[in-house]
């Protein structure tokens, strides 16, 4: 397994619980999403894979999460080398105001990147996995805010691969997209998964059954299941997952 929680929980100041005692497994190379209503600590977890959550005055955070075996907060754990290898997508897109060429070099530059071979073939490896090459490939030196908010969705995903993380984290990326755009984007995950392991937090149960491999229901800070996307769906053993997942609440 690519990452393996354990027992997490994380608790603020105020005696808020956002999420408890969360054990879950999620394997490499393959499309995990955590699906609930909202409020149910998704995006927390999202953001404790790579320790966001430290940026958060009055979090507690007990458990551990591994990655490759390595506990994420042991000692002399270097956290921008983690975010690198643990890239984020948020919900609303946000390019650099910069051309598109200069948003996929921007961090490879300042990781200490200057061969212009190099750069170029990142730009292209990248904007092609995001799948926005075709689109953008004779404008790259346009600016970067010139784009749809579904293309620039994909300039940020493909700004996050241009680092060559190993686990690529997803907010909501398609939550403000066109069903087109939104398409056009699982597609990307579809094929991205091959070298990536992908954890999201889909915009909808449909969109969950479309894309996930597993799948992991949260309630109010609780896991209530995980399991292969397919039989989750069809088949939840939880009477709680089932009434999500047919819409009698949520």
């Amino acid at each position: 397994m690519k990452i393996v929680i354990e027992h997490l929980s994380v608790q603020y100041d105020d005696g808020t619980e956002s999420l408890r005692d969360i054990s879950l497994t999620i394997p490499a190379n393959q499309i995990t999403a955590l699906f609930g209503p909202a409020g149910g600590g998704k995006s927390t977890l999202l953001r404790a894979l790579n320790r966001l959550n430290d940026l958060v005055d009055g979090v507690r955070v007990t458990g551990r999460i591994l990655l490759d075996g390595e506990d994420i907060a042991g000692p002399g754990v270097n956290v921008t080398a983690l975010r690198r290898r643990v890239g984020m997508v948020f919900a609303q897109p946000v390019p650099l105001p910069m051309s598109i060429r200069q948003n996929i070099t921007y961090g490879l530059e300042l990781a200490g990147v200057r061969e212009r071979a190099k750069l170029t073939a990142a730009v292209e490896k990248s904007l092609r996995a995001a799948a926005l090459w075709d689109e953008v490939q004779d404008r790259l030196e346009a600016p970067a805010t010139a784009l749809s908010g579904g293309q620039q969705q994909r300039l940020c995903l493909a700004r996050v691969l241009a680092l060559e993380p190993e686990v690529v984290l997803l907010d909501e990326p398609t939550s403000g997209l066109d069903p087109i755009s939104t398409a056009k984007v699982e597609t990307s995950l579809q094929a991205i998964k091959r070298d990536y392991t992908v954890v999201i937090v889909p915009h909808s149960v449909q969109q969950a059954a479309r894309i996930a491999d597993l799948a992991a229901f949260f309630l109010q800070g609780e896991l209530v299941e995980a399991g292969p996307g397919q039989q989750l769906f069809l088949t939840p053993k939880d009477q709680r997952t089932n009434d999500y997942i047919t819409g009698r609440f949520g």
